[in-house]
């Protein structure tokens, strides 16, 4: 077998002590650039492969930025990640992602999971954890980012749009369009409460005007365009004068239009759909829908830049709340 390749062989290859080749690969910030240089070349010329964990027993900490999503099938947290990725890239640190699937218990154990890898920062979705997760991250450490939402108390930083505004402009623009009848539709009802944020804005909105929903339907499920097309046939059934109908997101507002036009209900000059988040696939319906246009690959962006600013110790730091307006 070949014999596995040494932090030692990577310091004499590129010409500097162990403990410079070690700083070097960690993204110390005191190792010169010609070292720097020097090591990552060797490192990549003879294959060396760092171990994180090992190193994380002398410094307390690996080179791991720990990311919690809800979920990697939608868009929106695809599009966040990116911006986290490509910003991290080249720092030494690397992101790892776990996965919720909307699901306290799973968001618990995924958070348990991470922070035992004593990573440089956290990158969590949202602000309303379960009272043992919010715990866990509270007494870690570590940097944290609370990402996507602004409605609430961060424990250490975030960045996001408000939920609520982002649902009460929405409702004042379709009243100002005249729509009066209006339906609601969304999925994972229980525990998207960024959702629930955004419905509580809307229909507060509509109250200051006399208004109410006329009707809603809501489900557990997954969110799918298939999802919203089924559900908007169930919505329409029960209330079928509706002028307008108000989406949980994107996703279920373009089945909505694929219902419309398997039964010929004319959009938006009948019928009035509206989404969240402004996802690209928006602009090519054939009939146009409102949406709410969020910078998920900016709020990515900026959460990684907190994470690196504290790991570097730099000293022209960012705010600890970023709030975007919404668009």
């Amino acid at each position: 077998m070949t014999q596995k390749v040494t932090l030692a062989d990577v310091a004499a290859a590129a010409g500097v002590s162990k403990m410079t080749a070690s700083r070097a690969l960690r993204g110390a910030a005191d190792v010169s650039k010609s070292s720097l240089d020097r090591v990552q070349k060797a490192a990549r010329d003879i294959g060396y492969v760092a171990n994180p964990l090992a190193a994380s027993l002398s410094t307390q900490r690996t080179q791991l930025v720990g990311v919690v999503v809800p979920s990697l099938t939608n868009t929106v947290f695809a599009e966040m990640l990116t911006g986290i990725a490509e910003t991290i890239e080249g720092s030494g640190l690397q992101p790892v992602f776990g996965v919720t699937n909307y699901d306290p218990e799973t968001e618990l154990e995924v958070l348990r999971n991470m922070l035992s890898w004593r990573p440089a920062g956290m990158i969590v979705t949202g602000l309303d954890h379960p009272d043992a997760a919010r715990q866990l991250l509270a007494q870690s450490q570590e940097p944290l980012v609370q990402v996507m939402d602004v409605d609430g108390e961060a424990i250490d930083n975030c960045v996001g749009i408000s939920h609520r505004q982002a649902g009460a402009d929405m409702a004042r623009a379709l009243l100002a369009a005249g729509r009066r009848k209006i339906g609601y539709v969304c999925c994972t009802q229980l525990y998207d409460i960024r959702a629930q944020k955004r419905l509580e804005g809307f229909q507060s909105a509509l109250a200051e005007q006399g208004v109410v929903l006329v009707a809603t339907k809501t489900t557990d499920a997954p969110s799918s365009v298939p999802a919203g097309r089924a559900l908007t046939a169930e919505l329409l059934g029960a209330a079928p004068d509706l002028d307008a109908i108000y989406f949980s997101n994107d996703d279920l507002a373009a089945g909505g239009e694929f219902h419309c036009l398997a039964e010929g209900i004319s959009v938006p000059e009948r019928l009035l759909l509206a989404g969240f988040n402004g996802l690209e696939f928006i602009d090519a319906l054939p009939r146009p829908i409102a949406t709410t246009r969020t910078p998920r690959r900016e709020i990515g962006q900026i959460a990684a830049r907190m994470v690196l600013d504290r790991e570097t110790g730099s000293k022209v730091t960012l705010p600890s709340e970023i709030r975007f307006p919404d668009a």
